[in-house]
C-alpha cells in the first residue's frame, strides 16, 4: 500500500512539477511578452483594433471577422497552430472586464516570439488555439458590464437575443472546441473563504446541470484548474478562489460545458496595490500558458481532479480599509464600531480614466470581515473634520496655503465660492467645498466623513480622507489623494 501511494503521488505530482519549471521561466520573462499598447484596464475596441491589423500580418495566424455588436464594431476571431485539439478562449463578454483582453495579446506576442522554441512548437503541433478577445465592444466603450441593448451577454446563451451572443454560439458550435476558457473579471472585494487575502484569481469549471454532475467533459476542466492553482500558489500563495458552481441555466459557461467543451472560467480579482490589474494580467497569461501546454502534452490526465475542491471557496468580505473598535460618540454616547470603507471608481465622461470616491460599505461588528488596509483604532475616538473658516474667492487662493499644517490643525474641507464646473477631484489632502454645501459628519453607510482618529487627550494619531488613512507623524511624506469636490 505505501508503495502504491509513493507511486500515485509520484504520477499526479510530475505534471504539476513540470507546469511549474515552465511557469517560473515564463513569469520571469514576461517583460518580453507584455502588449505595451495595453497598459490600463479601460480599453476599447480602437485600442485592439490596431494589433490584430498588425496580426494579419503574419502569415501563422488566421484572423477572421466573425460578427458584428450592435453598434456595428467588428468581433474577430484568431486562430493559430495546427493540432487535432481545438482551444478557444474568449474575453470581455462583459465590457468592464478587460483584463484576459490584455492577456491574449500577451499570449499571442508569445506565439510570434522566437523564444521556447520547443515548447512552441508542441503546443503549434497539437493544438488549434482560436481567441475571441473583446465579444462585448460597445459595452467596453462605456467600461460597462452590459452591452448596447442593456442585457448581460452571459444570460443569453438560450434566447440568443443580442448578436454578440450569436456570435459566440456560432463560433462555439462550428469549432466544437475540445477546450474552452471563459475569461473573467470580478470584484476586488473577494477573498479566499476565511481568509483575510483577496482572491485575485478564481477559477470555475462550470457545472452543466442542477445536480453538479462531474462527467468526462467537467473532470477534464477540473484537472486543468487544479494545474493552473498549483502554478499560481508560486506567485500569490493562498489568493486563489474557486467560484460558486451553482447551476445558471442562462449562463454561457455552463451551457458550452453541457455542449461538450470543457469549460474553464477563469476571474481577475483584486490584488494589493494592483487597481489597473497588471500584476493579475500577468498571471492569466502564466495560467493560461500552463493550460494550453498542458493540454498540447496531455499532461492533465493523470492530474487528481478531486484536487479541484481543496481550493478554497471565493467570499466576499473585504474592504479597501477596514477600521477596528473606533470609539464613535452619537447624541452624548460612546459606541464601539468597526468601519469598512469602500473606494469606489467613478469614470471621466469618455471612460478612458477615473478617480476614488469613497463610501462605508458597512460598520458594527465586522470581525469575520478583511481589509486590504485594517488598522487597530481600540481605545481611539472618532473626531470630524473641521471646515476651515475662511471662504475663497477661487481655487488658485485656497491651494496657496499650506495644506499639510491645515490638517494638522484639524480641518479636512476648504470652502472656495468659484469652482470650476468640469472639476470633481484634485490631488490635495483636503476636500473642496461649494460655499453653501453643507457638510454630514456622521459615521452612515454611503457616507463619506473626513476624520481624525484621537487618543482621550484628543491627540490625533491618523487623519482619514476619501477612505485613506494616514499617520499623523507621516503626513509630510504623502498625504496627497484624491480629495473631492463637493458642490
Amino acid at each position: 500500500m505505501r508503495l502504491f501511494t509513493c507511486i500515485a503521488f509520484t504520477l499526479f505530482s510530475v505534471p504539476v512539477l513540470m507546469a511549474q519549471d515552465f511557469t517560473s521561466a515564463l513569469y520571469n520573462d514576461y517583460a518580453k511578452f507584455r502588449e505595451e499598447q495595453l497598459d490600463k484596464r479601460r480599453i476599447k475596441h480602437q485600442d485592439i483594433k490596431g494589433l490584430i491589423d498588425s496580426v494579419k500580418e503574419d502569415p501563422s495566424i488566421e484572423v477572421n471577422k466573425v460578427g458584428t455588436s450592435i453598434e456595428g464594431r467588428d468581433l474577430y476571431l484568431l486562430s493559430l497552430g495546427e493540432g487535432d485539439t481545438d482551444v478557444f478562449l474568449w474575453s470581455q463578454m462583459h465590457g468592464d472586464e478587460s483584463t484576459a483582453t490584455m492577456a491574449v495579446f500577451d499570449i499571442l506576442n508569445f506565439f510570434q516570439s522566437d523564444t521556447y522554441p520547443t515548447e512552441k512548437e508542441t503546443m503549434l503541433k497539437n493544438l488549434r488555439i482560436h481567441f475571441l478577445p473583446m465579444l462585448n465592444p460597445d459595452g467596453a466603450e462605456n467600461f460597462t458590464r452590459r452591452n448596447r441593448l442593456g442585457i448581460d451577454i452571459n444570460r443569453d446563451a438560450l434566447r440568443l437575443q443580442s448578436p454578440e451572443s450569436r456570435t459566440l454560439k456560432r463560433v462555439r458550435d462550428s469549432l466544437d472546441a475540445d477546450f474552452g476558457f471563459n475569461l473573467h473579471d470580478q470584484s476586488r472585494y473577494y477573498n479566499a473563504n476565511r481568509t483575510e487575502k483577496p482572491a485575485t484569481v478564481s477559477f470555475l469549471a462550470p457545472a452543466y446541470n442542477y445536480e453538479k454532475d462531474i462527467n468526462l467533459v467537467r473532470g477534464n476542466a477540473m484537472k486543468i484548474i487544479v494545474l493552473m492553482n498549483e502554478v499560481l500558489q508560486q506567485f500569490v500563495p493562498g489568493q486563489v478562489g474557486r467560484y460558486n458552481d451553482d447551476f445558471e441555466p442562462r449562463a454561457f459557461g455552463d451551457n458550452i460545458q453541457k455542449w461538450g467543451t470543457s469549460t474553464i472560467l477563469i476571474e481577475s480579482g483584486g490584488n494589493y496595490a494592483d487597481r489597473e490589474k497588471q500584476e493579475i494580467r500577468k498571471l492569466n497569461f502564466v495560467s493560461v500558458m500552463t493550460a494550453l501546454k498542458a493540454i498540447a502534452e496531455r499532461t492533465y490526465e493523470t492530474v487528481d481532479k478531486d484536487r479541484y475542491f481543496e481550493i478554497p471557496n471565493n467570499d466576499r468580505k473585504l474592504f479597501d480599509l477596514k477600521l477596528e473598535g473606533l470609539t464613535y460618540n452619537l447624541l452624548g454616547s460612546d459606541y464601539l464600531l468597526d468601519v469598512g470603507f469602500y473606494q469606489y471608481e467613478r469614470d471621466n465622461e469618455d471612460h478612458s480614466d477615473f478617480y476614488l470616491a469613497t463610501g462605508i460599505g458597512d460598520l458594527g461588528d465586522l470581525s469575520t470581515f478583511y481589509g486590504y488596509k485594517s488598522v487597530d483604532v481600540h481605545g481611539l475616538h472618532y473626531v470630524p473634520a473641521k471646515v476651515y473658516p475662511k471662504v475663497f474667492e477661487n481655487l488658485d487662493q485656497a491651494m496657496e496655503l499650506d495644506l499639510i499644517s491645515l490638517v494638522q490643525g484639524g480641518y479636512g474641507y476648504i470652502r472656495v465660492k468659484a469652482i470650476p464646473d468640469d472639476l470633481s477631484h484634485l490631488d490635495a489632502p483636503v476636500h473642496i467645498i461649494g460655499e453653501t454645501y453643507e457638510i454630514d459628519p456622521e459615521i452612515r453607510i454611503g457616507n463619506n466623513p473626513s476624520f481624525f482618529i484621537s487618543d482621550d487627550a484628543g491627540n490625533p494619531s491618523y487623519y482619514v480622507i476619501n477612505g485613506a488613512l494616514f499617520s499623523m507623524k507621516d503626513l509630510r511624506k504623502g498625504v496627497s489623494q484624491n480629495a473631492l469636490i463637493l458642490r
